[in-house]
């Protein structure tokens, strides 16, 4: 099936670099000649999409890698200044969607264990274990189990503290309102706690929301974690869970995370997508997006925009 190369730029990009960068791509034949390339905008963003020929949904995204990494190397470009998709068909032309975030880092701008740990003093260390673990150098699990443990004997009331500490990435909200309006789904799965969860996931009126439960004794935290621990191979769980349950096929599915965390679900998604990622998942993703609008999401595989 024919796939669709879509270009985002970053906020306040200038529009004669994006329409260059366009004619680059008709150029170096990424792009077909005779395509009626047009300009529409998000935001302040730019948006262009162009229809692509039969051929492997490999190849073209190794072709269009390349383009990126080649114009980053000759200075036309930043990888911060422009993002460039791969959308397959079965996924553009699909009835429903289902999109499936982390939390940490990606829906929220913070690590909300590092927040916790703040109160017990322990940030520091919380943050070396967590930045480890996303970089995959430490099993999920044990780092999890590690880190919560320096939470022992925190008053409860520390969560609802934190939890008004949260802020939203930018587009978030913009971002879960587009694909509801379309009619799509949308999911979060996260490493971090339901009990912080829960307000931002019925703040947003998402389809479904998962964490990790936080054991509480007597309205004191006591630094263990309750039930099976949301790992990687429990992301890609939910997202194959999930899908099934609303009748959507894989392959109309889109993932997106920023750590080693996020590498199972990204992978086995449609479209998968590596948000101001660790290197661990930003090579192996199909996008890879470096400037901090989560709402590109939408952008790259809706046909909303005027």
């Amino acid at each position: 099936m024919a796939s669709s190369l879509v270009f985002v730029s970053r906020p306040s990009f200038p529009r004669d670099q994006f329409q260059d960068l366009l004619v680059l791509a008709v150029a170096e034949q990424l792009i077909p000649q005779g395509q009626e390339l047009i300009v529409k905008s998000s935001e302040e963003r730019l948006v262009a999409k162009a229809q692509l020929g039969e051929g492997s949904q490999a190849q073209v995204q190794q072709l269009a890698t390349e383009f990126v990494d080649r114009h980053v190397s000759a200075g036309t470009v930043g990888y911060s200044d422009i993002c460039l998709a791969v959308v397959p068909e079965e996924l553009s032309s699909a009835p429903q969607l289902l999109l499936l975030m982390d939390v940490d880092s990606t829906l929220i701008k913070q690590e909300v264990i590092e927040l916790l740990a703040a109160h017990a003093g322990r940030e520091k260390e919380v943050a070396e274990v967590t930045e480890a673990a996303m970089r995959g150098e430490l099993d999920f699990a044990q780092s999890l189990i590690q880190r919560v443990a320096t939470l022992k004997d925190l008053p409860d009331s520390v969560l609802a503290e934190v939890g008004q500490r949260i802020i939203f990435s930018d587009g978030a909200p913009s971002l879960v309102r587009r694909f509801h309006a379309a009619g799509h789904k949308v999911a979060v799965v996260s490493g971090g706690f339901q009990q912080i969860l829960d307000p931002l996931a019925e703040e947003l009126g998402l389809d479904h929301a998962l964490a990790n439960t936080l054991g509480i004794t007597d309205g004191v935290l006591d630094g263990t974690v309750h039930g099976q621990i949301v790992d990687r191979q429990m992301k890609e769980a939910k997202l194959r869970a999930w899908s099934s349950e609303h009748g959507i096929p894989l392959t109309a599915t889109i993932a997106a995370g920023d750590g080693a965390n996020d590498l199972d679900m990204v992978s086995a998604a449609g479209l998968g997508i590596a948000f101001n990622a660790k290197p661990a998942l930003r090579d192996q993703a199909d996008v890879r997006l470096d400037f901090g609008r989560l709402d590109v999401i939408a952008d790259l595989v809706l046909d909303d925009l005027n």
